[in-house]
């Protein structure tokens, strides 16, 4: 008889979240798999197939023998191809040598708390957000410090709060515009006076831009852009959300030199390098034709205006207007149901996959997420689901 030895896990495994966008998924499936028809409205991801002219790049990198190791801050061209990529966008200098390239967007995120924040350090991150802010922080043993997102706001910060939340522990904060799970989008203003609260303390700012190239109604604003800022910034940003590249696992992070060398080395640590044909990919997906992505975001508008429209005549919904990415974000206090039992029983009992406005943290309570990364047919089809639902549960 062999002993049954027990799995004794690190105790900062307790610390660490998930994504329950995935978790959704899988189950949503599963009820595919017994022969239910679900329509998806959770999962992050465009719809859309990768351009033409930006898959033939990766195959013929491929062909070209692009299948080995590469630096470890990603190849040089691309770099250079990113680097004049923010310099046009945000209207800064950048240069190779301030941008690493990763497998996704989440390694910057992690990659940047692990090198900066250490026990007893703060970091400020938004609340309603993207869940692995939360998570990472918590994994690192840093203190998450939540800064609500408010409807009335447009789902925006209130600058003041944010200032009450800054002390000297505060070692990063982490603003994300056009915003995860919300749509909202930081104002000029916005970005001024969040420089401001944060003066001039040593504290870095993680600004998560994946949705840049998706915004709807006015002009994109990165702090890195204002005086001051840019070497206390680090920009998050990559190929997944623009370029519908989500299984290519490519993003990057733009940074003042000396940082980039320890975020290259974590890189060198855990990934080595990232996949070198996907890059030579990016290198087209930047210089190359932008059609697409007018296109798509053209299309993701039309979504939005049609699943805006139909939840704020469902009862008991009603939902702000937002201003990019590709989610709506409706409030749901009027049904009387918790978010997480509203997803629930509208995945189970209409076939409809959303998000608990809580799978983004605890201010998300009172909201589910929908994505409009499905076509206006299914979209519709989803509306009448959740208004039969609510007319027979409300």
């Amino acid at each position: 008889m062999h002993k049954t030895h027990e799995l004794r896990l690190a105790k900062r495994m307790a610390r660490l979240g998930t994504e329950t966008a995935f978790e959704v998924l899988v189950k949503a499936k599963a009820l595919e798999a017994k022969g239910r028809d679900i329509i998806h409205l959770e999962i992050g991801e465009p719809d859309f197939d990768t351009p033409d002219n930006i898959i033939d790049a990766g195959c013929e990198a491929l062909r070209k023998g692009f299948t080995h190791y590469g630096p470890s801050a990603g190849l040089v061209e691309l770099r250079e191809a990113i680097a004049q990529y923010v310099s046009d966008t945000r209207q800064v200098n950048v240069t190779p040598d301030e941008v690493v390239v990763v497998p996704g967007g989440k390694p910057v995120i992690f990659f940047s708390i692990l090198a900066l924040a250490e026990e007893g350090d703060e970091i400020i991150y938004p609340n309603p957000g993207f869940p692995i802010y939360e998570s990472m922080i918590n994994y690192a043993g840093a203190k998450a410090v939540p800064i609500r997102l408010r409807e009335e706001l447009d789902f925006r910060l209130d600058v003041d709060e944010l200032a009450g939340l800054i002390n000297d522990r505060t070692k990063l904060v982490i603003v994300n515009s056009p915003h995860n799970p919300t749509g909202g989008v930081l104002e000029k203003k916005d970005i001024d006076a969040i420089a401001r609260a944060i003066g001039d303390r040593d504290i870095m700012v993680l600004s998560d831009e994946i949705y840049s190239q998706l915004i709807f109604e006015g002009e994109h604003h990165s702090i890195m852009s204002l005086d001051g800022m840019k070497e206390r910034t680090i920009l998050l940003d990559g190929f997944s959300k623009t370029y519908a590249m989500t299984g290519w696992r490519m993003g990057f992070g733009v940074m003042r030199v000396d940082l980039a060398t320890h975020i290259s080395r974590l890189m060198t640590n855990s990934n080595s390098c990232t996949a070198s044909f996907t890059q030579v990919a990016g290198v087209e997906a930047l210089r190359g034709p932008q059609k697409s992505v007018d296109a798509m975001r053209a299309e993701f508008k039309k979504r939005r205006d049609v699943m805006v429209a139909g939840l704020n005549k469902i009862k008991g919904f009603s939902c702000q207007m937002p201003h990019g990415a590709f989610y709506v974000f409706p409030n749901i206090t009027e049904t009387g149901w918790p978010s997480k039992k509203l997803a629930d029983a509208l995945l189970d009992e209409a076939g409809v996959a959303a998000l608990s406005g809580t799978a983004f943290g605890q201010f998300g309570e009172g909201y589910l997420r929908f994505s409009v990364a499905n076509s206006i047919e299914n979209i519709e089809k989803a509306l009448q689901r959740v208004n039969d639902w609510t007319n027979k549960n409300l």
